[in-house]
Parts: C-alpha cells; structure tokens; sequence
C-alpha cells in the first residue's frame, strides 16, 4: 500500500469515527442510471492490512469504464473500518476498546448467544471477545447506520488470511473470485455476515484473502474483480427484474 494508492482513492471523510476519535472515510462511485447499490468495506480487523490495500486497489477498478457492469452500479468503499486497529504498534485484530467488530453485530439472540459462543468455542479468546453488547463501539454503529441509509443490495467484506471465498444470504453464491473458491465457514454470533446475509437478507460475499500482510498480484485482484462482476450481473438483478 503507497502514499499515491491512498491520494488516488480520493477518500472523503464520513461522520463516523473510531474509539480513539480517527475518521472513518469513505468512497462513493455513483454512475448515472445506478440500478444496483454494493457496500464494498476492507479493514474491519486491523491486522488484515491486505484487505484494505484490496479495496482501495478496487477503486481504480470501480473507475474504470472497461470493465463495468451492464447495469450501472452505486459502488460505495469503506476500506478501513477499524483504523484504530489498523495503526496499532503492531495491527491488531480489534478495535481500541478491545472488541472484535466482525461480532459485535446485532443478530437475533445476541445477548444469549454471542457470549457463550466465545466462552465456549474460543476459550474466551481476546482477540474474538464480542465486546459489551451489540453495537457497543463506534465502527460497528456507523456501518450499522450506514446499511440503513445506504440500503445496499450487495455487501462484499474483505477479509484475510483462509484463502477461501464465504457467503451468506439470499441467492446462489459465487463459486469462485480468482483463486479463491467457495468453502463456507458457518455462521458466528454477531458477525457481519449472519447479521446482513441472514437476518437482513442482504447478500454478503466474504473475501479470506490468503495472506494478511501481503496484497495479492495486480492480476489476481483484477480477475477477482472481473469474477464478482460476472457473478454480480448473472445473479444480483436491479430491482423490479
């Protein structure tokens, strides 16, 4: 990730902000005519810096006009949602207050589930603690709020490092995105996941990139780019088709 990969994203500050007071920027890539609304969000574990790096990189493909949609879609990009975390001395997993964001999500029977879900199947592991209560930290109520006044048709979570593709929701998933091929992992207490695909019903395609520290080739990201894309257009139709 360089200096000119962030100036060229063109990142614009949202009202969001993290425990520790950073911004939380965002992109919009909004066509004339947009028939479809996709929330593309890196970052949400601080320690995964690729995937961040992958939606940034992903900007400049939003941007270009050779590989586009058939339908014009409303791209917005929140590539690093835990930038607390993100900037650690070292990167870690959770946020300032020590909650990992991708289980801190409101699913049905949070209160009951979430906490005997890290007790009991990560030994209360700290880097996967749920946190207080659902949307107890800044990061998770923005992109919260953000699903509601976005209402996107389509979430794609970049994540790392398992090396696979992961999807939750309505409508047939992706086989693959590049390398990476489907092997769903199940359904977390919390999760982004279970809270947009399965409770919301919004799909939501989950990227486990295969190394957290190191972005992945041009080309691969490239092809995963043109892979969602023929997915997207195969299986997601604007609505009213």
């Amino acid at each position: 990730m360089s200096a000119a990969l962030c100036a060229g994203a063109r990142l614009e500050p949202s009202a969001g902000r993290s425990v520790q007071g950073r911004t939380l920027y965002v992109r919009d890539i909004r066509p004339d005519g947009e028939k479809l609304r996709v929330l593309v969000i890196g970052g949400i574990h601080g320690d995964e810096l690729s995937s961040a790096s992958v939606a940034l990189h992903w900007i400049r493909l939003a941007e270009d006009p050779a590989v586009q949609m058939p339908q014009p879609v409303h791209w917005r990009f929140v590539p690093a949602v835990n930038p607390d975390g993100l900037f650690g001395q070292p990167p870690r997993r959770m946020n300032a207050s020590g909650v990992d964001l991708n289980r801190n999500f409101p699913t049905p029977q949070w209160e009951r589930d979430a906490p005997v879900y890290w007790a009991k199947r990560t030994g209360k592991d700290p880097r996967r603690w749920p946190g207080p209560k659902p949307l107890s930290e800044p990061e998770t109520q923005f992109l919260h709020d953000e699903m509601q006044r976005f209402k996107p048709h389509l979430i794609v979570s970049i994540h790392a490092p398992y090396g696979v593709l992961d999807f939750d929701g309505p409508s047939v998933p992706p086989s693959k995105l590049g390398r990476l091929y489907l092997d769903q992992v199940g359904i977390f207490p919390g999760s982004l996941g279970n809270y947009g695909g399965v409770h919301k019903g919004v799909p939501v395609v989950t990227i486990e990139l295969p190394n957290a520290q190191r972005t992945p080739l041009d080309a691969e990201m490239r092809q995963m780019w043109l892979d969602l894309l023929r997915w997207m257009s195969e299986r997601l139709a604007a609505p009213g088709k």
